[in-house]
């Protein structure tokens, strides 16, 4: 098949209306943690990785997680955090983004019960999830009362407000691969029986509850992205909806509690959502909810990739170079806006090298790339 004309690239290049402001194409940074930020505090050199995204030619940029201010939030040594001083170093990666062009928001985070005792910021606290958890007789995962829910819910309405005060140009909440949100999503793990369990309308209530408060204390305008999955970090073939019907049911209870934007998080975008459909997940988000979305899922590799976690090794992705089924999924208006993760890890300049018809020029994600993270 020969590569897309440049006439092909036209969709990725139109500027998206984003709240009061417009990205100026859509291609979009995918978040992606790195670990970079000793003590929480994001520094220059964050700032710096940011701003190299952002001249490369990025329209939105997507920060990588930062906890919100709960004490169970963090799960992760060198992840940053989203309150008190670490406020200060989002400020200037914010200006040093819009300084070279392009807008910014941060993925605000509860990991859940990825947690264990020992994390800072709280190292006493347990990891806090749906219900209890116990390995070898300790308490591992403190399951959540409804005072706990609400303080969570808090927490992340407060990040919302401390994002629009230092000038981010909208927020992306954390429902994917197996955190917090996402524990309450999923049957698998979720058990409980009271408001928050059972039902899919149960199991959405905590994801709406959050949304709902942050809409609220930031107003109309300010865009709220969702990122959910149907995968988890420990489980590749979980599934929060088992067909099309499922999926609006979890996702449109989301949009009328205040989510412009839904973000489908796949491991490979042009995989079928559901056996027996042709229509993937960022599509048939489209469909079902009427609402934009953000479509990602290896996006402009090269090369099989290994993928880690927690020191063992899973199986390769799948992975293709090839943008011609991207382009025309955009095309079709299957989904408003593509997010590009590893592949702009290895290529700071990605987008600008794309949209201008040089895509051969891209540099290719590399073992060194993955490590460096620059």
């Amino acid at each position: 098949m020969p590569p897309p004309s440049d006439s092909e690239f036209e969709a990725l290049r139109q500027p998206f209306p984003f709240g009061q402001r417009v990205l100026r194409n859509r291609i979009v940074m995918a978040p992606m943690t790195r670990n970079a930020s000793p003590g929480g505090i994001p520094g220059d050199a964050v700032a710096r990785y940011y701003a190299r995204r952002a001249a490369g030619g990025t329209g939105l940029l997507i920060t990588e997680g930062t906890y919100i201010d709960h004490p169970a939030a963090n799960g992760y040594r060198n992840v940053p955090a989203f309150y008190g001083p670490a406020l200060d170093g989002w400020r200037r990666v914010v200006d040093q983004v819009h300084a070279e062009g392009a807008l910014i928001v941060p993925q605000l985070w509860h990991v859940g019960g990825a947690r264990r005792r020992g994390m800072e910021p709280v190292p006493e606290v347990p990891g806090m999830g749906p219900v209890s958890v116990f390995e070898n007789g300790e308490l591992v995962i403190q399951g959540m009362s409804q005072a706990d829910i609400d303080l969570v819910v808090a927490a992340y309405a407060k990040a919302a407000v401390a994002a629009k005060e230092a000038g981010f140009d909208g927020v992306e909440i954390h429902a994917a691969h197996g955190y917090l949100i996402d524990q309450f999503l999923w049957a698998g793990s979720n058990p409980r029986t009271d408001g928050y369990g059972g039902s899919l309308a149960n199991r959405t209530r905590f994801a709406a509850e959050v949304v709902a408060a942050m809409r609220q204390a930031v107003g109309a305008d300010f865009p709220v992205i969702f990122r959910f999955s149907q995968w988890k970090v420990s489980d590749y073939a979980a599934r929060i909806a088992a067909d099309a019907d499922e999926l609006g049911r979890i996702l449109n209870p989301l949009a009328a509690a205040g989510v412009d934007i839904f973000h489908a998080s796949t491991r490979r975008f042009w995989e079928p959502a559901f056996d027996g459909s042709t229509e993937t997940l960022a599509a048939c988000t489209r469909r079902v909810t009427g609402k934009p979305v953000i479509a990602v899922g290896s996006v402009g590799l090269t090369r099989q990739f290994e993928l880690r976690v927690r020191n063992r090794s899973n199986e390769l992705a799948e992975s293709s170079s090839d943008l011609a089924p991207l382009l025309a999924g955009l095309a079709r208006g299957e989904f408003d806006l593509v997010a590009v993760g590893r592949a702009m890890l290895a290529d700071a300049e990605w987008a600008s090298k794309v949209l201008s018809g040089r895509a051969a020029e891209v540099t290719p994600l590399t073992d060194a790339a993955l490590k460096e993270l620059q």
